[in-house]
């Protein structure tokens, strides 16, 4: 039976009330303790929603300021302004302002050019259609920090229209073609959301996260340098992989009349989707050498913005549409913010210290770190928003890791790659997962057992190719 709102809210209440009521375990300051219950009471509301994560990350820092000030001692820890260094994050800043990017593919019919331009060229067979959503979303990714909008706002209503076109019917024949090309769409999008920083938003979270524990940070193309072998041998494997699963029943496509169907209702290339081409490769240019032009990845995606608005490719009434971007900055920089508040207040070095007495892995750091990336992919069939696994699981992982000895480098690019391709599980561990299974063509078994697959499959190539990958890059000083 799901649970009311006031049931929801009575729950939320109950947990910082405890942190209230019981006293501060030994080693934990008092203001510690209490931001804890926050911080669980938020994981929880991100989990049960009773609100929208906006709201809960406002009423968290709110709740936070409340406690900061009224409990003894706190101000030497940390003080009310902290609570606000979230929205300060050069992080947060990346990803609201890559979201003009991804808006942008979808206003101006991009997206759908290039995939119908693809379908012509390489989609005569449904195999060959897998490729080609798996090649359309790793293109599309590096510019679209929402793996949901990249998903349901541009590749979604192709595939579906292609699926259509074939005589795949959801109620009457899933297994003609749609099956197979819905649960390819969503494995893939799950794949390529970790092959780039900004290909989703929760990748730039989890450094955020992990930032205070381990020390780790990385840019956008050392990002990329780490997860391109291990990512894209993943990504290669995933339509075959899902062709087995699901095997469609149509074999042959009549690609070249879709592509030119599709063409056709787009009509000639317009202005503002050449400048949008032209836009996307200087984004791409300026993540990738933003060392040498002395620049970050956030001035980057800055700068790629206003030209955006200067172009008129977007509007900036466009820009305060777009709910996903306004939604992550809110509640991303609160979640930041947060764990900043915990971070000041000693709770991870506490923490770390705790664990360190409990856990036994001394001399054995690679055993710990395939246990700790391996319970990351497991623990996913509990969560059903990526972003809620982040902030509730990341910060532990992380530091269950560091004091278990874990190679840190090694550590941190596992849990952050995990992220992604660990929402593969299921077809609720994403913001996709709901849009391609909602169409109607797949059933559960199938969907979990290439979940199970591909899940666990991508951590195996990730603890063997990509452990052996990322050691290579280490001693060539390349990360």
């Amino acid at each position: 039976m799901a649970l009311s709102k006031n049931a929801k809210l009575v729950i939320l209440a109950a947990i910082p009330l405890i942190t209230f009521i019981l006293p501060a375990p030994e080693g934990l300051s008092l203001i510690a303790w209490r931001l804890l219950g926050v911080y669980i009471a938020t994981i929880v509301g991100l989990v049960i929603k009773p609100y929208g994560e906006p709201v809960i990350l406002l009423a968290a820092i709110a709740v936070s300021g409340a406690i900061i000030g009224n409990t003894e001692g706190a101000k030497e820890l940390v003080k009310v302004g902290n609570m606000l260094d979230g929205y300060k994050s050069g992080t947060t800043w990346l990803i609201f302002t890559a979201f003009t990017l991804s808006s942008a593919f979808v206003i101006t019919g991009l997206g759908k050019r290039i995939a119908y331009h693809m379908i012509g060229a390489m989609g005569s067979t449904t195999l060959r259609l897998g490729y080609v959503t798996m090649f359309l979303d790793l293109l599309l990714s590096p510019a679209t920090p929402s793996n949901t909008a990249r998903a349901g706002g541009i590749i979604f209503p192709i595939i579906n229209s292609v699926a259509v076109a074939l005589g795949s019917d959801p109620e009457n024949s899933p297994k003609k073609a749609g099956r197979y090309l819905m649960m390819n769409l969503y494995m893939v999008v799950k794949t390529t959301s970790y092959i780039f920083l900004t290909a989703m938003a929760p990748n730039a979270l989890a450094l955020s996260l992990m930032a205070p524990i381990l020390g780790f940070e990385t840019t956008w193309i050392k990002w990329f340098l780490a997860a391109s072998v291990p990512g894209l041998i993943c990504l290669f494997l995933i339509p075959a992989v899902c062709y087995f699963v699901s095997k469609p029943e149509l074999k042959h496509v009549d690609n070249k009349e879709i592509a030119r169907k599709g063409l056709e209702e787009l009509g000639p290339m317009s202005f503002r989707e050449k400048a949008l081409t032209l836009l996307f490769v200087i984004a791409l240019f300026g993540w990738i050498f933003a060392d040498a032009l002395h620049v970050n990845a956030t001035i980057v995606a800055i700068i790629v913005m206003v030209l955006c608005i200067i172009l008129n490719i977007v509007s900036w009434d466009d820009i305060l549409k777009s709910k996903g971007a306004w939604n992550t900055l809110v509640w991303y920089g609160g979640i930041i913010g947060m764990s900043g508040l915990l971070e000041k207040a000693g709770f991870f070095k506490w923490l770390a210290t705790t664990l360190s007495n409990m856990l036994q892995f001394e001399g054995h750091g690679i055993m710990a770190l395939v246990v700790i990336l391996t319970l990351s992919v497991a623990v996913r069939y509990l969560f059903a928003s990526g972003g809620a696994y982040v902030a509730a699981m990341v910060p532990v992982f992380a530091t269950v890791g560091h004091v278990a000895g874990a190679p840190t480098e090694l550590l941190a690019l596992g849990i952050v790659f995990a992220n992604a391709y660990g929402g593969s599980v299921t077809h609720y561990g994403g913001g996709p997962g709901p849009i391609a299974f909602g169409a109607g063509y797949n059933d559960i078994k199938s969907w979990w057992i290439a979940g199970a697959i591909i899940g666990f499959g991508s951590l195996l190539i990730h603890l063997t190719i990509g452990i052996a990958w990322w050691e290579l890059l280490m001693g060539l000083g390349w990360l």
